[in-house]
């Protein structure tokens, strides 16, 4: 099999369940028979491939299955439908907020497919078709591969609310430091990227459960009913993690203007005590004649607590305004 064919396997007919290379391959894609392959297109092979063997299908799913920045959705043109989908990035090094994306052309005779990086959910369905156990139609194909972008999606949103669970204690139980701040600004970070794909995923899979397809069967339709509503699920609990880290970004807020005002309430302490006290020290501290106790001998000691009786005084007063 050429490198940039990652798989590709027959779903109808006699070639149902096996893997297709070669002449066989675009001969079985151009019958009526139905069979899938999925492309690596990051491989300028991969275009040419389309191009060359693929001219039956409209120039718009064409353009689509090739563009580089792709959104979720689902499009029906002529007899087939276009489908754009994103999974979890697994991929070594990646983030798995960065998540990966999955084109398709699917109709009743044909599903091409192609990402431009790696995608768990694809190795998973070629393994069942290995196994014995792969989709035999175009619906049961949709289906399971929604299934299985979900069975990454589902935990992973549950990963992001635990963080969210730890970052809200933090704040509730103890004073908040820079990590606290750092761990809240890379959950907010992530819940917006995973909501900003799932949201048009949920309405795109919503779109291919309405029984507008011939080839999606009423059994098949239902079972993506249920994946688009574990999606819109996953987008409530993103909703509801938003909500809470906006709360708890006020909160933090909150703290950090309680601790500044303490702090100045003790800084305008500490200049309503030291004021007067440096006003009379820098008055009886003057080198001129007719200081008053300059010649007297306790004339220092007299100031010292004439000055610790003021400070006294302030601080009760002081008190007295702080309780009422």
């Amino acid at each position: 099999m050429d490198s940039f064919i990652q798989c590709a396997f027959g779903l109808g007919g006699p070639s149902a369940g096996h893997p297709l290379t070669g002449a066989a391959l675009v001969e079985t894609l151009r019958a009526d028979d139905l069979a899938w392959v999925h492309l690596d297109g990051r491989l300028p092979e991969s275009r040419d491939w389309i191009m060359q063997n693929l001219t039956y299908l409209d120039p718009p799913a064409i353009a689509a299955l090739l563009a580089e920045e792709t959104r979720p959705r689902a499009t029906v043109i002529g007899e087939g439908v276009l489908i754009v989908l994103r999974g979890v990035n697994v991929n070594e090094g990646d983030d798995p907020v960065d998540m990966v994306s999955l084109r398709a052309w699917v109709d009743p005779h044909r599903i091409v497919s192609l990402s431009m990086r790696r995608v768990a959910a694809v190795q998973d369905l070629s393994d069942l078709f290995v196994s014995g156990k792969g989709p035999r139609t175009a619906g049961g194909w949709l289906g399971t591969l929604a299934d299985l972008l979900n069975a990454r999606i589902e935990p992973f949103v549950g990963t992001v609310a635990e963080q969210v669970d730890r970052i809200e204690e933090d704040v509730f139980t103890a004073p908040i430091a820079d990590a606290e701040r750092q761990a809240m600004s890379e959950a907010r970070m992530s819940v917006v990227s995973l909501r900003r794909h799932l949201s048009p995923q949920r309405d795109a899979l919503a779109a291919l459960a309405k029984p507008d397809h011939g080839f999606i069967a009423k059994v098949e339709a239902r079972r993506l009913h249920e994946a688009q509503d574990r999606t819109a699920r996953a987008v409530e609990e993103l909703d509801l993690m938003r909500e809470r880290l906006t709360v708890l970004r006020e909160e933090i807020a909150g703290q950090q203007s309680e601790r500044m005002n303490r702090t100045m309430m003790l800084l305008s302490v500490i200049s309503t005590v030291f004021l007067p006290l440096g006003f009379l020290t820098g008055l009886f501290g003057v080198n001129l004649a007719g200081i008053p106790g300059a010649s007297h001998p306790w004339g220092f000691a007299a100031l010292c607590v004439g000055l610790l009786v003021l400070v006294g005084l302030q601080l009760f007063l002081l008190r007295r305004l702080w309780r009422n």
